[in-house]
């Protein structure tokens, strides 16, 4: 059963919650970063994408880039400022975008239950962004940002939620520049026993976003658990920060792709080659409005594709719901055999773009030339996420976009 408590966080005024708060270290690239920052010295980007203020030419994972965060966060909580709180107190997280609200708890969550698949995952991870964080969580002493997690709704947990947000004012209140409220609560400590018997009855939570900090932040439990000839378990290093979200509130965005090029096609023989497995129509509709089908920009004209009868017929024989994705769908039988992208984890061919960016930034890249050809998907379901990670399989990389973020900065867990 899954385990949930209560943090002291380290959080920044109300006053300049606004100014500390900015997007997650992932989806922005250090010059996004950069440009964000630009201008305000309490961005926490500064803490989280710390090489934004060294040399240029840093390698993003030097010990430097995360000595001057650690650097960076002491002076935030010196000039923000953050401060700690007394007591171990649980949050409520909601998030307002185009009329539509999610509202989550921000929480401590059980390293162990991670471990021990309580706590599911659907994605695999990479090295190499596992390490990054890790040195962070490291040096820092801090989890900087949220996990995002999901459950089924639990009515009596619903309840408590909206009472609180009725009765109780928030401690943060804002819209950020990308026109998302977000709005924070201390949870009332008389709710803090039901909240954490409630969740403990709960046989499964789900990753719905930040598998790689959920996977550092168990690595650097290793590393502090191996430094501490003391250690009971109790550690705060055992817990990971997470906000968790019922599912029924959260909307998937579809994560598009691009491919650099044609694999040594021309135009004409890259679509003779799709139309043996697809059906191929000229489009007005960049994003598809259905399963099973797929938006395709080349050359500057949009196309939809429809799988053929035999692609379907012959991907339902799949044992694998994975397998039966969209996303599998299109790398299966078009990325992979027609274009040569063999992994799309490794392959440098391949990008990806988030659905909140829209149709516009696939036919920028196309028409910019730095791509060759881009597609746009119909998003994963949650119960898709939900099943695929009950069933104990991984989703294909890059398989679902959640919008809106949740900020980094507003809830800090220090380790």
């Amino acid at each position: 059963m899954a385990i949930i408590k209560p943090f002291k966080a380290l959080r920044p005024s109300k006053e300049t919650a606004a100014k500390v708060a900015s997007v997650p270290y992932d989806v922005v690239n250090t010059e996004e970063a950069k440009h964000a920052a630009e201008g305000n010295s309490l961005s926490f980007l500064r803490v989280t994408r710390s090489e934004i203020e060294l040399d240029p030419n840093i390698d993003p994972y030097s010990p430097k880039v995360y000595q001057k965060a650690k650097e960076n966060l002491q002076r935030l909580i010196s000039q923000a400022p953050l401060k700690i709180e007394e007591n171990e107190y649980f949050y409520l997280y909601k998030l307002e975008m185009d009329g539509r609200t999610q509202t989550g708890i921000a929480a401590t969550f059980s390293v162990d239950d991670y471990d021990n698949d309580v706590i599911l995952k659907h994605e695999k991870t990479r090295k190499v962004k596992e390490d990054d964080r890790t040195n962070h969580i490291v040096t820092t002493g801090a989890q900087t940002g949220p996990v995002f997690l999901t459950y089924k709704p639990i009515k009596a947990v619903d309840k408590i939620v909206d009472e609180t947000m009725r009765d109780n004012p928030p401690v943060y209140d804002f819209i950020s520049t990308d026109g998302i409220k977000h709005t924070i609560w201390i949870l009332p400590d008389k709710f803090n026993q039901s909240i954490i018997d409630e969740i403990g009855r709960v046989k499964n939570l789900y990753i719905a976003d930040g598998h790689h900090r959920a996977a550092s932040a168990g690595r650097a439990r290793k590393t502090k658990q191996e430094s501490n000839p003391n250690h009971t378990g109790k550690e705060e290093y055992n817990y990971f920060l997470a906000v968790l979200f019922p599912a029924d509130q959260l909307k998937i965005l579809p994560y598009n792709r691009i491919i650099l090029d044609l694999n040594g096609k021309s135009n004409n023989e890259f679509l003779d080659e799709i139309s043996e497995k697809f059906q191929i129509e000229k489009s007005n509709l960049p994003q598809p409005n259905k399963q099973k089908t797929f938006g395709m920009y080349l050359d500057g004209t949009w196309y939809m594709l429809k799988p053929r009868d035999s692609i379907l017929a012959s991907n339902s024989l799949s044992k694998s719901i994975a397998d039966t994705l969209d996303v599998s769908i299109l790398q299966d039988f078009l990325l992979n055999p027609i274009l040569g992208i063999d992994d799309p984890r490794t392959n440098k061919r391949i990008d990806f773009v988030g659905g909140i960016r829209g149709a516009k930034e696939l036919e920028k890249l196309v028409n910019n030339g730095k791509a060759a050809v881009a597609f746009s998907l119909y998003p994963v379901s949650v119960n898709d996420l939900m099943s695929i990670s009950d069933s104990g399989e991984i989703m294909p990389p890059k398989s679902t976009w959640f919008e809106p973020k949740l900020r980094d900065g507003l809830l800090v867990h220090l380790i």
